[in-house]
């Protein structure tokens, strides 16, 4: 059994003060106290400290509350494993990103967990940074992003080569051509997503390479959300840059057409990120060909 103390510490971190913890926990308040102090005392830190707003973490307070999460989440999977006998199939947490959510990958999760009996695949969207951090604290197995960052502890594995595209309703005048100009571009107006998102970053990205910048363009709407944002376009409020994997069923079904912009290719990977002690490989390779069985649908 996992030590009462880690669960106590991640509950003071998540409620921010000892007092809504010890009512969370159904514990004294100094019951708390004494397994936050027990904790300080054992590894020789302090771990929080006060402040005019409450308590904040300590430098050395953030290594011991990642380790915790580490542990517990450990521990939460290995009781999962032993309760379900899902070392013989496959119990995994898969974190995605908001575009990730939108393309086949959550088609694809189903499909193999309809082709593996006895898989249970728990999926959660977050950001990439979030995802990341998830990873590395084993709060997921796995997450399934765009791009790669440079850090020896994550590896990755292909699963797709994406590209942003300019998408419009079927109905605008821009469907009927076979490229859009930066020029034409500045005249509309764009629902983007929020400047936290890849798939935003990307597009920025771009634009400077073009002497450009996201303030030259008419971006009336900026949303999280990617249903949101083809909803909004299907209805003409606007035109949007989006990754072209988020639109297959769309461009399938007829709902929205879909253009490249003249001189921003704009290409990126799709990746299974997964840590170096992950050691189900197989499960990862099976993950990508039902992902590619999914694509080859809407083809």
């Amino acid at each position: 059994m996992l030590d009462n103390r880690v669960y106590t510490l991640l509950k003071v971190c998540e409620c921010g003060s000892f007092v809504a913890a010890s009512e969370k926990l159904n514990i004294t308040q100094p019951a708390v106290s004494q397994h936050i102090r027990s904790l300080e005392e054992e590894l020789g830190i302090k771990i929080f400290e006060r402040s005019r707003s409450g308590i904040v973490l300590t430098k050395q307070g953030e290594i011991a509350v990642d380790a915790a999460k580490k542990l517990a989440a450990i521990y939460a999977g290995l009781r999962d494993t032993l309760a379900s006998g899902a070392a013989l199939t496959g119990n995994l947490t898969v974190g995605v990103t908001h575009t990730a959510e939108s393309n086949p990958i959550s088609e694809a999760l189903a499909r193999y967990c309809a082709t593996n009996p006895g898989t249970k695949i728990k999926m959660i969207t977050d950001t990439i940074s979030d995802l990341y951090s998830k990873l590395k604290t084993y709060e997921i197995d796995l997450a399934i992003v765009e791009g790669r960052i440079r850090d020896p502890a994550i590896k990755y594995l292909l699963m797709d080569t994406d590209y942003l595209v300019l998408a419009v309703a079927t109905d605008h005048p821009l469907a009927r051509k076979s490229m859009v100009t930066l020029e034409e571009l500045k005249k509309e107006r764009m629902i983007l997503r929020l400047p936290s998102s890849g798939t935003r970053n990307l597009f920025e990205a771009h634009l400077e390479s073009n002497n450009m910048a996201i303030s030259d363009f008419n971006v009336v709407l900026e949303v999280d959300n990617i249903a949101t944002i083809k909803d909004l376009i299907r209805r003409n409020f606007g035109v949007s840059v989006m990754a072209r994997s988020a639109c297959l069923d769309e461009l399938k079904k007829g709902k929205i057409a879909t253009l490249p912009v003249e001189n921003l290719s704009m290409m990126r990977e799709i990746n299974i990120a997964y840590l170096a002690d992950f050691s189900r490989l197989d499960l990862l390779r099976d993950i990508v060909n039902s992902y590619n069985e999914t694509v080859r649908l809407y083809m």
